[in-house]
């Protein structure tokens, strides 16, 4: 399996920007291009999913397991030319001391050589110690070619070059100018996602040009192709199997309001026996024929006086939530059912199944991971008192709360809700500002495709919609 583990020195290099730009200028070659994503993230993976044509899975050693990262990576590269890994933060950042979830760590798991980025902006001599440093501090990763990022035009290239020769045994396997071009919008959560921007596969296209001029892409193959064996996976590696049958609808909200779906949630409860069926809350003016709705993250913000105007939706919301629809919100999605939304001196109404209004706020409310225990109230608990880890990254918060408010988990580590809990639980509504996966330690997708079929055929449920199952 050809792959390699692309970081870089710090923070904002341009990682994302040129790993999605090799992913689009190798797909274009003919190549398949298969995009993985260190840690947890939507955004990244909308865009390289853009660009390579193939859902970006995340590698997250928070969430998952160190056999369980062997086994997704080893079944989703299957079939793939190569693999490309975006890393998050620096080559060594984390979240421990010791260096364990850092992108070191996952490129040492994966056996993957690394290529390295660095915004060399202001730099000459300064980046030969740099990269001896990064070689030196952990003799196990082999960093095996640098990509210079922002560079001031050819004479700045060729002293770098010349630098970087005479001191380090390191090959520069690109160099890529400045350019206004390849500059992504950015907003408060990071880049604006590929789903929203109109011009987003033009915006590929120009980027994927200026890297395949300025990087050696024929060198960059033969290092991913001298990757070690991949380390023996522990069980077999297998996607989710096909549903047996496909029994229930789940509606879920696509758009551009909403788009933070994890790949493998939606092959969860596919396999788990759902029929998927995505609605667009911005046009759409009616709630499709549904047995369940899942509305994810997104960005309801910048879209609130649409969502505002489609009345006629968010009142067949409210109506089927409160005639008791099984359904499960995630941070944006929370912020949607709630009783209105606020961005400085503009307030929208939303659907009001929540008694609580959306405040946005200039700094995050809540970031990073998050470790929540069940408190046994969620309608699809796994039982017991179980912790999930899981994570959130949201810029509001949910004021004027009735004191009475079911809540689903005790937060052990972040901010959900209050600081102390998360999950509103509403009739057969779950609704959280934490992101949570269907993975090996948290299945959740098959307990609520499970829990919507029992709804579905009860009797009161049955009564609710009029007899429709």
């Amino acid at each position: 399996m050809n792959r390699l583990l692309i970081s870089a020195a710090h923070k904002s290099s341009g990682k994302t920007t040129l790993t999605l730009g090799l992913a689009a200028a190798l797909r274009a070659r003919g190549h398949v291009v298969q995009p993985f994503k260190k840690g947890p993230d939507y955004i990244d993976p909308l865009w390289l999913t853009r660009a390579a044509g193939r859902d970006c899975h995340n590698l997250d050693f928070f969430v998952m397991g160190r056999d369980e990262i062997l086994r997704t990576f080893a079944a989703r590269a299957a079939g793939a030319d190569i693999s490309l890994i975006e890393g998050n933060k620096g080559l060594y950042d984390g979240l421990d001391l010791d260096g364990s979830n850092s992108n070191a760590a996952l490129a040492h798991l994966l056996a993957a050589p690394v290529v390295l980025v660095i915004d060399a902006r202001g730099m000459t001599r300064g980046i030969a110690p740099l990269i001896l440093g990064y070689q030196a501090f952990d003799p196990d990763i082999r960093i095996a070619g640098v990509i210079l990022n922002q560079l001031g035009g050819s004479r700045h290239e060729a002293k770098l070059r010349a630098v970087i020769e005479h001191y380090t045994d390191v090959p520069v396997i690109g160099a890529v100018h400045h350019d206004d071009r390849l500059a992504i919008v950015e907003r408060h959560l990071g880049l604006v996602p590929s789903n929203e921007a109109s011009a987003a596969d033009a915006k590929i296209g120009v980027i994927a040009e200026r890297v395949a001029a300025q990087v050696d892409l024929n060198r960059l193959l033969a290092v991913a192709a001298d990757a070690l064996p991949l380390p023996e996976v522990v069980a077999q590696p297998t996607i989710t199997p096909a549903p047996t049958r496909t029994d229930v609808r789940i509606g879920i909200a696509r758009d551009a309001a909403f788009a933070f779906y994890y790949p493998g949630d939606l092959e969860a409860l596919r396999a788990a026996g759902a029929e998927i069926v995505f609605f667009d809350t911005l046009r759409d003016k009616r709630l499709p024929d549904v047995d369940a709705l899942f509305i994810g993250g997104g960005f309801p913000e910048t879209h609130m006086e649409a969502l505002e105007a489609n009345a006629g939706l968010r009142q067949d919301i409210h109506a089927a939530i409160e005639a008791g629809l099984p359904a499960y919100a995630e941070c944006g999605g929370l912020m949607y059912l709630a009783r209105s939304l606020a961005w400085g001196d503009r307030r929208c109404e939303m659907v009001g199944v929540i008694p609580g209004d959306v405040i946005m706020h200039d700094r995050p409310q809540g970031r990073g991971y998050a470790k929540l225990r069940e408190n046994g109230r969620n309608p699809w608990s796994s039982g017991g008192n179980n912790e999930i880890r899981c994570h959130e990254f949201h810029y509001s918060s949910l004021e004027n709360l009735p004191a009475d408010t079911i809540y689903a988990y005790d937060v052990l580590r972040g901010t959900g809700i209050d600081g102390r809990n998360d999950g509103i639980v509403h009739k057969n509504l779950l609704a959280c500002y934490v992101h949570m996966r269907d993975l090996d330690a948290n299945h959740w997708a098959a307990r609520f495709v499970e829990f919507v079929r029992r709804q579905k055929h009860s009797e009161p449920r049955r009564q609710a919609t009029g007899g429709k199952t």
